[in-house]
């Protein structure tokens, strides 16, 4: 059931206190709610709650929605990033019901007298009225996993170290069953017991290979902890990624969702011919040779389509994949692969060990050699941190590229701004 007018009215009055008290509520809602209960940690970033990210990532998403109350559809997409990100935690309906619950009762401790009766009942049906949209997709998402509806045991058969920072981790399903195939661009959820907190965390990793039947590869930072959003917030090392890299072996055993994520390589893209470009910084660069590696393993028509892969590092020693890449290249003349680094070492050469010195720039990048701008057809990939992306897409709209042809993907607690 919709809003009324009258509740779609006070919910819109009400966004300039959540400009004031947002992350105040947000933060209140998550110490009260997983004290009442303990078990849901496992679903939350703990190392997000310890610095401060997840309060206000969610103090952002009740932002938006109460600012666009009326106009739904704007919020789509940002919807179908957490309803994706959910099936992999396989959140069920009934944890709607323990969030709506300290959600409102965080709301009353943190506004008091000034939380009437009559927004609190507009915002518990604004609640329901996102809740129900998000239950609904997911429960379309879980119906394509085709009965895979639960985290599964997967064996590290192969752990291969990529560069300083990055190793990759080949799961196979313990059961022998053969996997699902994903879109090239998605992730999984890993699961691992922290023994520190004395229960398991999940974390999303970009499948990093081509699909095949026969195991999953992700490719994992270490990830040294985000910056606290405050000075009274800690800073924590990731747990998973650490765990993954210090303490679990070839042999050992995680627990993986199934392949979510709606930044991919859709189906018929599969199948085309135009140019497509993918530029990564980081180990945002996992998601795009999965694309890379799944389209160079296609017929030849698609083979034969015009590529760039570039890509930005620190450093050289940091960059995971160069040497398969460089190969990939020089077996494939229309794959254009270039190489930034930010902090070459005095001892590197540029044209050996890095094309370009600096961060990854498209102003830098070639028109028509690189960028194919000349082609109204091109696609554009772009995976990396927030601010690169939203550099890049901004430089690629000024020279002329339309939105629909530009897909981004996002590491971390929250969206992307518009």
């Amino acid at each position: 059931m919709g809003l009324t007018q009258e509740q779609i009215a006070i919910i819109k009055a009400t966004v300039p206190v959540l400009q004031i008290h947002g992350k105040t509520i947000t933060t209140v809602f998550y110490k009260n709610m997983l004290t009442a209960h303990p078990e849901l940690n496992t679903v939350f970033n703990t190392a997000n709650q310890v610095n401060g990210h997840q309060p206000v990532a969610l103090a952002g998403a009740l932002f938006a929605y109460a600012s666009n109350i009326d106009n739904l559809g704007a919020l789509s997409p940002a919807v179908e990033l957490i309803c994706h990100k959910h099936a992999s935690l396989y959140i069920r309906p009934e944890h709607y019901k323990i969030v709506g619950k300290y959600l409102l009762e965080a709301m009353g401790e943190v506004l008091g007298d000034a939380l009437t009766p009559e927004i609190l009942d507009a915002w518990g049906a604004a609640y329901w009225q996102l809740a129900d949209i998000m239950i609904n997709r997911e429960a379309d998402l879980y119906k394509e996993a085709d009965g895979w509806t639960d985290f599964r045991e997967f064996r590290i058969a192969k752990k291969v170290p990529e560069s300083s920072e990055i190793t990759s981790f080949y799961l196979e399903p313990v059961d022998g069953k053969p996997l699902p195939a994903f879109r090239p661009g998605q992730y999984i959820s890993v699961e691992v017991f922290v023994s520190e907190l004395n229960y398991p965390q999940s974390r999303q990793y970009s499948l990093s290979d081509k699909p095949v039947p026969e195991y999953y590869r992700i490719s994992v930072k270490r990830e040294a902890g985000l910056e606290p959003t405050e000075p009274s917030a800690k800073r924590h090392p990731g747990y998973v990624s650490n765990i993954l890299h210090d303490l679990k072996k070839e042999g050992d055993i995680v627990r993986v969702s199934h392949p979510y994520g709606d930044f991919f390589l859709a189906d018929e893209e599969k199948q085309s011919s135009s140019p497509i470009v993918l530029l990564a910084a980081g180990v945002g660069l996992t998601p795009l040779t999965s694309i890379l590696n799944t389209i160079l393993d296609g017929p030849e028509a698609q083979t034969q389509r015009k590529i760039t892969y570039a890509h930005g590092a620190r450093t050289s020693a940091a960059r995971a994949f160069r040497p398969q890449i460089k190969e990939l290249a020089a077996k494939v003349p229309n794959l254009h692969a270039l190489f930034f680094t930010s902090h070459p070492g005095a001892e590197e050469k540029q044209g050996e060990d890095y094309d370009v010195a600096g961060r990854l720039d498209v102003n830098q990048l070639d028109k028509q050699k690189d960028l194919y701008l000349d082609d109204a057809t091109t696609k554009y990939y772009i995976c990396g941190p927030t601010a690169f992306m939203l550099d890049v897409k901004q430089k690629l709209a000024a020279a002329g590229v339309a939105d629909d042809r530009i897909k981004m993907e996002l590491f971390g607690t929250g969206g992307i701004p518009a």
